[in-house]
């Protein structure tokens, strides 16, 4: 049985993510757990009529929240009738990472589903910074960020961007390589290199040990040179072999860690 998060916040974009999750996990027992987190927009209680008290803020956004949770459940129920798959909602006056932390720790989160959404000028565009905010904040989840107008394909190629700098543990490749056998997916071993050059010893010792990891998985090594952003050489090496799931690692100076902080990114 799988536990899946599915943070929303009522837009198209993180319906799709939700579409994409029920779609991905059609087959496996799961219970899917619909969060909304919210706060008063005390900001600009200087516009809203004095006689507003905090706790009637409050109030009025709980109920919006709760509201919306229930208007996508029934979405969800008019759409899909998967019965290896139930749902629940969680409305909560918190901060998203902050909620999610605390979710991730009490329901034995397997995975987090998120719909991403770039916005221009920020360091985040590449993901849109809530997303990047859970994937810098949550260690002991991995996290599954869907394009906001992507749609379901079987993922029977996997992109796995590294540059073999840091060691792999088992436990964080696990999430991947379950979902290469369930698919019976290829995985694709990306190293975007500025100029291509020869393994240190220890990039070759972690790249050893990861065809190790992926010794009963069908996979193969690219090498390739990078464009003018790594997330651009990635998004080309996708495209040329019609991949439609990248993984990655986030770690310090990790490929993730370099696409989230590129200045312009499509």
């Amino acid at each position: 049985m799988k536990n899946i998060l599915l943070p929303t916040d009522f837009s198209e974009n993180a319906w799709n993510a939700t579409k994409y999750a029920i779609e991905l996990f059609k087959d496996e027992e799961c219970v899917f757990h619909l969060l909304n987190t919210y706060t008063p927009a005390i900001a600009n209680s200087r516009f809203m009529a004095t006689s507003l008290s905090g706790g009637q803020l409050e109030d009025g956004v709980r109920n919006n929240s709760e509201h919306g949770l229930k208007k996508v459940l029934n979405k969800i129920n008019k759409t899909y009738q998967n019965p290896r798959h139930s749902f629940k909602t969680i409305s909560s006056f918190s901060l998203l990472v902050d909620e999610i932390k605390e979710i991730v720790e009490d329901k034995g989160i397997d995975l987090i589903v998120t719909g991403t959404k770039g916005a221009s000028g920020l360091d985040e565009v590449f993901m849109g910074s809530n997303t990047v905010r859970i994937i810098k904040s949550i260690k002991n989840s991995p996290v599954l960020a869907i394009p906001q107008f992507f749609k379901y394909q079987r993922p029977s190629e996997i992109a796995f961007a590294t540059d073999f700098n840091r060691f792999y543990s088992q436990s964080e490749l696990q999430p991947m390589i379950d979902l290469a056998h369930t698919f019976n997916a290829t995985i694709r071993i990306v190293h975007v290199q500025y100029e291509i050059k020869a393994l240190t010893e220890i990039q070759q010792f972690n790249l050893n040990m990861l065809r190790k990891y992926l010794s009963d998985n069908e996979h193969y090594l690219h090498t390739v040179s990078e464009l003018n952003s790594v997330s651009k050489t990635l998004e080309v090496f996708a495209e040329e072999l019609d991949i439609h799931l990248l993984a990655m690692l986030n770690y310090q100076h990790s490929y993730m860690e370099k696409m989230t902080r590129e200045p312009v990114v499509k």
